[in-house]
Formats: structure tokens, sequence, C-alpha cells
């Protein structure tokens, strides 16, 4: 069964808030990863990498990289859910 956007989203703020130290509240939907979050390239390899693992979706590096707001992510993974 395919998760909900609520889901998605609570999963991947777990995720952030792991990675970077950021309060889960602080990511949302119009969050952007770089400007608003402060996430380096870097790290967000490494959470893209966590992604793919916590909601098994694959996600290209080329996907990945139009990765701008919280919500591209989770629409992405939606998607990749069918």
């Amino acid at each position: 069964m395919a998760l909900s956007e609520r889901e998605i989203l609570d999963g991947l703020a777990e995720i952030i808030a792991e990675e970077t130290g950021l309060t889960t509240e602080s990511v949302r939907l119009g969050k952007r990863f770089a400007e608003d979050l402060a996430i380096p390239a870097p790290l967000m390899t490494e959470i893209i990498g966590h992604i793919g693992e916590k909601f098994r979706v694959t996600v290209p590096e080329a996907d990945a990289e139009r990765f701008r707001l919280v919500g591209d992510a989770v629409a992405y993974i939606q998607a990749a859910q069918g």
C-alpha cells in the first residue's frame, strides 16, 4: 500500500533530522533543501541514499539533482510508489 503525503513527509523529516540535527517540525513541503534547511550537496547525497532505503525507491542522481523543495522529494517518492 502506498504511503500518504503526510507519511512520506514525516519519514523524510526523520531522515533529515537524523542527518542534520534539525527538528522534524522544521521540515515542511515548501522548504528548500539548500537555502532554508542549509543542507550541503554532499549531505544531500547521503539523505537521498536513506530515502532509497526507507521508502524502497530508486532515485537516480539526475532525478535527485532536481529536488529543490522538500515537496519535490515527497512528490517523487509518491510517484515512485506507483
